[in-house]
């Protein structure tokens, strides 16, 4: 049986998968083109905007030691709160450093405004901007160092150096770590410039902050004041206050306050074995069960007996 023709079937056009490999080829002749502008709206790819790259950069962290003294600070003075209160954070962060060249070199001019300048601080702390975040935190540490107790005169609650203090510990919280470990270098720098005592009576009430990477922070912040503490200091400030207060933060559930805890537990054992006369074996386990609930003192007496 002869076969059928096929002549009369739909021939295969050759053209259609031309056209298709046209159609494919046409795309990428045009994309080398494109990142040859850089102002090609791309929602997939970063812009690059020459401008803003350098803003970050123009922004130097200068150390204390490196701060020179300003060349006419009567006229820089009557001017720092305009430049303080700027809208241009570059600006504010330039007058920050004013600031810290007047609490090095020239507190006395600097002392009538002191307070105004410290909410600036707080104010700056405050902004999400990390750069001028972080020079206020430095400003902050240059205070301290030059002015100590002085920040802690005041005997309200609500001061701006209360208010500079939570924002330290917040700040020292955060994840953040080069703002973090700024405000950390400026706490430090507080238990150094200042007396225990008066620190204390300010750093206790963050022992119970809802936030507990504050009441970790605080607690580190009691723990290296109460290590330079003589005999003296602790017995007028309290033996029971600081063995009341290393009971609740060793219930704290971060360990970095736990940690904090023992070790003004150990300094607090060693002042009161000194202070009493009783047997040494019962000191500290009279001290403790007469100053904290039973469960609190046996902590503390296992804690020590570890040691």
């Amino acid at each position: 049986m002869a076969l059928r023709s096929l002549d009369n079937t739909l021939p295969l056009s050759p053209e259609r998968p031309k056209k298709t490999i046209k159609a494919a080829n046409s795309i990428p002749v045009s994309k080398p083109k494109q990142p040859t502008d850089t102002k090609v709206n791309d929602e997939n790819r970063l812009p690059l905007d020459p401008v803003v790259a350098p803003v970050g950069d123009s922004i130097d962290y200068i150390s204390s030691e490196n701060l020179k003294p300003v060349s006419d600070p009567d006229v820089k003075i009557k001017t720092l709160m305009e430049g303080l209160e700027s809208k241009d954070w570059l600006k504010i962060c330039d007058s920050l450093n004013d600031v810290r060249r007047m609490a090095l070199y020239h507190s006395e001019l600097l002392l009538p405004i002191l307070e105004k300048v410290m909410m600036v601080l707080v104010k700056s702390m405050k902004n999400p901007r990390s750069a001028l975040c972080k020079t206020s935190i430095m400003a902050g540490s240059d205070l301290f160092k030059s002015f100590g107790d002085k920040l802690l005169e005041s005997s309200t609650s609500d001061t701006a150096v209360d208010q500079m203090m939570l924002q330290l510990l917040l700040k020292a919280s955060q994840d953040k770590k080069f703002v973090c470990e700024e405000a950390e270098r400026t706490l430090n720098t507080m238990v150094v410039s200042t007396t225990p005592i008066p620190l204390l009576h300010k750093l206790k009430v963050y022992v119970s902050h809802g936030n507990m990477r504050v009441r970790a922070k605080a607690a580190v912040s009691i723990s290296h004041c109460v290590s330079k503490m003589d005999m003296g200091e602790m017995r007028d400030y309290g033996l029971v206050s600081l063995v009341q207060t290393s009971a609740e933060l060793l219930k704290d559930r971060l360990p970095e306050a736990r940690e904090a805890a023992r070790g003004m537990v150990l300094v607090v054992y060693k002042a009161v074995m000194e202070d009493e006369d009783s047997e040494e074996e019962e000191k500290w386990q009279n001290f403790c069960q007469l100053n904290l609930p039973a469960i609190d003192a046996l902590t503390m007496v296992k804690l020590v007996a570890s040691q």
